[in-house]
């Protein structure tokens, strides 16, 4: 059956790397994902996946189903690129890799001779709004077993978590004036530069792992008009969620105290959080045994090394979920153009069918063997801490 796995991949391939080539020349931004959307869900239903287009509320989401009954395994596809650069992150190789499952594993459903289920989630927007994170609110994920996908990047790389995250917007309005007259007006920007120091000055606050970074998206117009309008965008990140509704709170504080030192008055926002990931380690240690077996070198995480953030973290804390790195280059850094040439080159291509022959190899595994399957869902219950009375919305 593994062979068969194989040989379809192959038989594909210039169909799979076309998906990777295709949306990689088209990029666009989270939830404008028309095109490679497109792209996806045409070839799944080349395939005989039963697709379903604008699922949940975002008409770039998409759920590519085949098979009617046993376990049910979901991979993911990103398809989202970065302003400026692209796919900077190489959001088109997820997908192909997932394309790549599809096409290793259909016939064998297809036939009978594996008794499960695939489906392939189209889940837009993961760089900004949290694509994934909206789709779970949706129940999108509710039937599924168990999640899977793989990220590029430098190394292969198992069991690499991610810390927590949540985007906050605040503005000020304040009163125009003549600079010459500062106390005719109300500096809406200089109650936003509170927000900053007040943030620094309290960092020995927050608890451990906190990182902040924080732009000024609007900031007046001319140095001899006091600002009336002053408006920021920070990321926050932390080792949990909890740790985040820590800092929120603080935060709050700061940004009342700038309304009471300086007259503005404040609107802020923080969007739905980014949860801390959870590679579930039995599907993790399995995906480098069969990675291995195919010729490639697979690392676990340095304890100390840093750690990015992704909605799959979401995800991890419902369903056992895998989030491998491939290697496609060396030395490659996330969100750059030297990262969107990697993610189209040769190294790019032959990972792309490595890594959807492992993950569907996988996928036949967590089918046919219960054990497995067992030894999975406990490791889940063991290490997932019970987010079951968690309010998102309150971080």
């Amino acid at each position: 059956m593994i062979n068969e796995i194989r040989n379809h991949i192959e038989e594909n391939k210039e169909a799979i790397l076309k998906v990777s080539h295709d949306i990689h020349e088209r990029p666009e931004l989270g939830f404008e994902e028309f095109e490679s959307s497109k792209i996806m869900c045409d070839y799944l239903e080349s395939l005989g996946y039963e697709v379903k287009r604008g699922i949940g509320k975002f008409e770039t989401a998409f759920k590519a189903s085949l098979g009617s009954k046993g376990p049910k395994i979901a991979v993911l596809a990103e398809y989202d690129a970065l302003p400026g650069i692209g796919h900077g992150c190489g959001h088109n190789v997820i997908s192909a890799v997932a394309a790549g499952l599809a096409a290793g594993l259909g016939p064998l459903i297809k036939s009978n001779q594996l008794k499960g289920q695939v489906v392939v989630i189209g889940t837009p927007a993961e760089e900004t709004g949290g694509g994934k994170i909206e789709l779970l609110k949706l129940g999108v994920f509710e039937d599924v077993d168990y999640v899977m996908m793989v990220h590029p990047g430098s190394t292969n790389m198992v069991k690499r978590g991610g810390t927590a995250l949540v985007e906050l917007q605040v503005a000020f309005q304040g009163k125009r004036a003549h600079s010459s007259v500062p106390e005719n007006g109300i500096n809406a920007l200089k109650a936003l530069i509170q927000i900053f120091t007040g943030i620094d000055a309290m960092q020995g606050e927050f608890p451990l792992g906190i990182n902040i970074n924080g732009i000024i998206k609007e900031g007046g117009q001319a140095s001899n008009i006091i600002p009336e309008k002053a408006s920021a965008e920070f990321i926050i990140r932390g080792l949990r969620l909890m740790d985040l509704k820590q800092v929120k709170d603080k935060i709050k504080r700061v940004i009342q105290a700038a309304e009471v030192m300086t007259g503005a008055k404040a609107t802020y926002d923080f969007k739905l959080p980014y949860a801390e990931r959870y590679p579930n380690p039995v599907m993790a240690d399995k995906f480098k045994e069969i990675m291995e077996s195919l010729g490639q070198e697979v690392v676990y995480p340095e304890p100390q090394m840093k750690l990015g953030s992704s909605d799959i973290g979401n995800v991890s804390l419902y369903k056992p979920t895998i989030h491998p790195y491939i290697k496609i280059g060396d030395n490659l850094k996330a969100h750059t153009l030297m990262f969107t040439e990697a993610s189209k080159s040769s190294c790019a291509d032959d990972m792309i069918l490595t890594a959807a022959k492992a993950l569907a190899e996988l996928a036949v595994k967590l089918i046919n063997d219960s054990g497995l399957r067992q030894e999975v869902n406990d490791a889940f219950k063991a290490q997932v801490p019970d987010y079951s009375d968690f309010k998102f919305e309150e971080v």
